[in-house]
């Protein structure tokens, strides 16, 4: 009689990203249920992109609601207003940085919100634009600026960088174990010649830290990164040269004073340190008494959409809602 052996099916393989030129905004539907937006609402989306959320927001506000949104790329801001426009709901779009929501919702007129959104991720198009100099798929200028009329470029971070710099940052916005390793790579290839491209910083990348390490012709590789050390590395750069844990840490801080009795913040992260930042802000507000309830673990996209839309594999959400008028918030215990 034949042995059946029972093995385990292994899960469809992702692809490596979304097709270029196609934008698909992550956890949109979690974010509608999170928010709940509702007509006569005011809601903020902190990170416009290409209006993906901000379209179902404001599908939802109808026209006694109002959506503000806020982004730094100037080159995403004409085409999600143009989208917005379609709905011929009341809507505010300005180009500014999330930091300086305050002053934003100043110039809008409005004192305080019912929601306030923040995707901390980047869209397809500019992470498939070689002009921009995000990934190291593609050769282009090494820039990374999100608003590119200011600035650091990530070329110049590079190469005016002192190598402890370098090295921390790789390790605390990258997570990279060989962060010394490829920062002392840097610091040798630019005594030769200045970073310019991405194709440049990728080959000194590669060669600091191979993804696989073999002792001869035939062997079998003993070293073997699951992630490779560029796509940490660059993440890394594109976090330092925005400033984007400065700036989320202060959209954080500022977020209470926002939103009225009742409202809610959602932001969702793509990045350890990003995720770690969110949760301990909005557990520590809670057991003070701030936020009426936040969320325990985060919410992550499904299967499905992670099929769909591959980039959305590290997404998670994190929520925290402000007490309503005639809510009693009990003192949570605080647990060691």
């Amino acid at each position: 009689m034949a042995r059946k052996f029972n093995r385990k099916r292994r899960p469809p393989k992702l692809p490596r990203s979304t097709p270029d030129g196609e934008h698909r905004s992550v956890l949109r539907d979690e974010v509608l249920k999170v928010l709940d937006p509702k007509p006569g609402m005011v809601i903020v989306d902190a990170t416009l992109g290409f209006a993906g959320h901000a379209f179902a927001i404001l599908e939802r506000l109808g026209p006694t609601g109002l959506l503000i949104a806020t982004d730094l790329d100037t080159g995403s801001i004409p085409k999600a207003t143009e989208t917005l426009e379609t709905l011929r709901y009341p809507f505010q779009v300005f180009h500014a940085n999330f930091a300086g929501l305050p002053g934003v919702l100043a110039q809008a007129g409005v004192m305080q919100v019912d929601g306030v959104l923040a995707d901390l991720g980047m869209s397809s198009m500019q992470v498939d634009d070689p002009a921009r100099g995000f990934s190291y798929m593609r050769d282009g200028p090494l820039d990374m600026r999100m608003d590119r009329s200011r600035g650091r470029t990530a070329a110049e971070f590079v190469n005016e960088s002192t190598f402890d710099e370098l090295a921390g940052a790789f390790t605390e916005f990258g997570d990279e174990p060989n962060a010394a390793t490829i920062a002392a790579a840097i610091v040798l290839e630019r005594s030769e010649r200045p970073f310019e491209t991405t194709k440049q910083l990728r080959a000194t990348i590669d060669l600091a830290a191979p993804v696989e390490l073999r002792l001869g012709p035939g062997y079998p590789p003993v070293h073997k990164q699951k992630l490779l050390p560029a796509t940490r590395v660059f993440q890394a750069l594109r976090i330092a040269v925005n400033r984007e844990l400065a700036n989320l840490t202060q959209l954080l801080r500022v977020l209470p004073s926002l939103l009225k009795p009742g409202g809610t913040a959602a932001i969702i992260s793509f990045h350890s340190g990003e995720d770690r930042l969110v949760k301990t802000t909005f557990r520590d507000a809670r057991r003070m008494g701030v936020y009426a309830a936040a969320s325990g673990d985060p919410i992550r996209p499904s299967e499905e959409e992670k099929l769909a839309n591959p980039r959305s594999r590290s997404a998670k959400l994190r929520w925290a809602r402000l007490p309503r008028i005639d809510e009693v918030v009990p003192t949570p215990e605080i647990e060691d």
